[in-house]
């Protein structure tokens, strides 16, 4: 049957989607290859809180290539899909449709709450497989996972437990980031620091019992006076070597504190004396246990001052500021004020300014080396990459992963929100001590024995869970799938979340498998309009993927996203651009009619004799399959798609199509002019499949010369070069 006139995708890509699905080839233990060597790519799962957007069709396409290519190579190749309950996030995304029908989550227990965002995640993962599949996504719906799946909790639960037992895990008063809006702490990751014009404040702090003297104190914080438990200098500055031990006046609250002498002091900042606030400031803290401080908790956790700073109670931080430097002022105890650019910490989802806060959480230890291994959490994840058991593409982004880990603090996983994988630990009133406890409710405390104890209402960093990703999914689907396909092959994500997620996943499935979770990670781009402009929603450029698709087919989107880019760097996309690939689709639709309507006669065996010019034809065409192969397996998708492109315009249709047509119609060694342009065509299918699965699979389902094609699907057709 001929190829209708005009290539119409929106009438045939749902139909070849399903012939895919109905032939089972998605899943690798019915592949005619399924003796094949593994292959294997987890999918990041998508958040369960909304629709795809184009930054997804990124990591679709990508990760459709590879899988494509490697079934074709004969692989048993599986790619397996899930998606992410997304904790903090999800939550934010709700409230705020809450809030838009004029509701709140405080309208409802907890309980109801919880069920109310389950229901809403269940609904949204139904649209985002249903898009995965329009987008062309091959995997195996019948491992599909989720970050909430009750045999996942299972596995987080163990290794959190494996943590507690090894002393990694622990629960302690620390410094946390914490937005007060949302009213949870954050990791270090989690803050979004934006440089600021802020203003720096002189303080005179007088000395008791000394008329008239004074030190001098340089503040960005004047309301935090009333925490104030030291004034700290460096015992190596001649300026107050005299003043070390003595006690000055705080000037609000007309506490006396003393003068102390530390190294972590900056002589260069300010005037050298620090003021230290060791319930509001990371580095204060650290000092205040160094010298066994007093702490004083002014603010609250909702980002009001409490009863201990005094005038400033009730106020928020921004009015306790304008109180504080009048009460200053009106003592003349404030010096002078001077512009002041420093970095401000803002919440990442509200840009809420972070304010440190201490609070009981849950950490676990980076740098303690876990016991009978010798090894700490940190020193596994650079062990990972520098023996080179994991590559990191592109390789510049391996020092910037080095930096982070040389530089990691212990990882804050508890949150305080409702949505997430409750945290198993108990509190006991009695000795003070939490601990973690699976399954019912312990009747009481390990330590003591006391019956006092009470539930942790915290829920997990969604971080730790999804860290733990390749291992809990593998581990959880079929039988075997972990000792077939774990390690994974190729972890593919954004680069902006090589700390967030790849670095913990290398981490946690170091600690808990003794492997590497994947063994090449690649990492795309960010996507930008054509004025290079980020996608946002705020700016008004945001690209629907499936709009586009729908417009244009998913094959020409496919190929804009991917030719052109590379990886790491950003990702330009625009109308334009796939508009010019849905001319490409045409062309390949076309040219491959016109092939077909002159090989009805073909016998579709491939002659006893070629010609010269036959044979240098075939030997371009191996050049070629061989340079896209080895494009691909180097990860190099947008010289391979260029190539291929190149090759099919300007050689096939430009070159090739034109002089066999001629001897075609003329009857010249027709048999062998209608064997090159058959056997440049299937090939051709072949080595586009990967980039337009859908286009090549229509065409190649209308190919009659069976001999030659061999396999009834192209999806799992052989490469053609082996």
């Amino acid at each position: 049957m001929p190829l209708v006139k005009v290539y119409q995708p929106q009438k045939i890509e749902k139909k070849i989607y399903r012939l895919w699905e109905k032939s089972g080839y998605f899943n690798p233990d019915k592949l005619p290859s399924k003796k094949g060597k593994p292959f294997c790519i987890i999918m990041p799962p998508p958040n369960a809180n909304d629709p795809l957007h184009i930054g997804h069709a990124v990591f679709v396409t990508l990760q459709d290539i590879m899988i494509r290519y490697q079934r074709m190579r004969g692989r048993k190749a599986l790619w397996l899909p899930g998606s992410d309950h997304a904790g903090f996030e999800t939550q934010v995304v709700f409230e705020k449709k809450l809030k838009k029908q004029g509701k709140s989550r405080l309208d409802m227990s907890p309980k109801e709450f919880y069920r109310a965002l389950w229901q809403y995640t269940q609904r949204n993962r139904k649209v985002v497989r249903k898009q995965l599949k329009l987008l062309g996504a091959s995997c195996d719906w019948s491992r599909e996972k989720f970050t909430l799946d009750k045999d996942i909790k299972k596995i987080v639960y163990q290794t959190l437990k494996q943590l507690e037992k090894d002393k990694l895990l622990y629960r302690g008063k620390r410094i946390v980031n914490y937005c007060t809006y949302h009213q949870t702490a954050f990791s270090n990751l989690e803050v979004k620091y934006r440089t600021e014009k802020g203003t720096l404040y002189f303080v005179r702090y007088p000395l008791k019992g000394e008329a008239n003297k004074f030190i001098v104190v340089a503040t960005t914080r004047p309301e935090t006076i009333p925490g104030d438990t030291a004034i700290a200098v460096n015992p190596k500055d001649k300026r107050y070597k005299q003043l070390i031990g003595k006690i000055v006046i705080e000037p609000i609250l007309q506490r006396e504190i003393p003068i102390i002498a530390d190294k972590a002091v900056d002589i260069n900042f300010g005037t050298g004396a620090l003021k230290i606030t060791p319930a509001h400031d990371p580095l204060d803290f650290e000092i205040g246990q160094r010298h066994h401080l007093p702490i004083r908790a002014t603010l609250d956790f909702q980002g009001h001052f409490n009863d201990l700073a005094g005038p400033l109670a009730g106020l928020t931080v921004k009015e306790a500021r304008e109180k504080v430097l009048y009460l200053l002022k009106r003592g003349h105890f404030l010096v002078k004020t001077k512009d002041y650019y420093h970095e401000v910490g803002h919440c990442y989802k509200c840009n809420t300014v972070i304010e440190p806060m201490l609070m009981d959480q849950w950490f676990i230890d980076m740098k303690k080396p876990i016991p009978g291994r010798g090894k700490s959490l940190q020193q596994l994840a650079l062990d990972a990459v520098k023996t080179g058991k994991i590559k990191i593409i592109p390789l510049y982004f391996k020092k910037v992963y080095f930096h982070w880990l040389k530089n990691i603090k212990d990882w804050n996983i508890s949150r305080q929100i409702s949505w997430g994988i409750p945290i198993p630990a108990y509190h006991c009133s009695h000795c003070g001590k939490s601990f973690i406890h699976l399954g019912k409710k312990p009747s009481h405390c390990p330590y003591c024995g006391s019956k006092d104890i009470k539930a942790d209402s915290d829920v997990l960093d969604t971080w730790f869970s999804s860290g733990q990703w390749p291992f809990a999914t593998l581990m959880t689907t079929k039988k075997n799938d972990f000792k077939t396909f774990y390690p994974t092959d190729v972890m593919e994500t954004g680069w902006d979340i090589l700390f967030f997620w790849v670095a913990r996943m290398i981490m946690l499935g170091m600690y808990r498998t003794k492997k590497i979770p994947f063994r090449v990670v690649y990492l795309n781009g960010l996507v930008r309009d054509k004025d290079r402009k980020k996608i946002s929603k705020s700016k008004g450029n945001v690209v629907d993927p499936l709009a586009i698709a729908e417009k244009y087919g998913t094959d020409a989107l496919r190929m804009a996203l991917i030719i052109g880019s590379s990886p790491g760097k950003d990702i330009v996309i625009s109308e334009d651009k796939i508009r010019g690939y849905r001319n490409f689709a045409n062309k390949v639709w076309n040219v491959s009619r016109f092939a077909l309507l002159n090989l009805k006669d073909f016998p579709g065996k491939k002659p006893s004799r070629l010609g010269k010019k036959d044979k240098k034809i075939l030997q371009e065409l191996d050049r070629t399959e061989k340079k896209i192969t080895k494009y691909l397996n180097d990860f190099h998708f947008s010289l391979a798609g260029e190539a291929i492109y190149h090759y099919f315009w300007h050689t096939f249709a430009d070159r090739i199509i034109e002089k066999m047509k001629i001897r075609i119609r003329e009857d010249k060694d027709k048999e062998q002019a209608q064997y090159i342009v058959a056997k440049v065509l299937l090939d051709c299918l072949k080595l586009l499949h990967p980039f337009m699965p859908f286009l090549t699979e229509a065409i190649w389902q209308k190919l009659p010369f069976i001999d030659l094609k061999k396999e009834k699907i192209l999806m799992v057709a052989k490469w053609p070069i082996s």
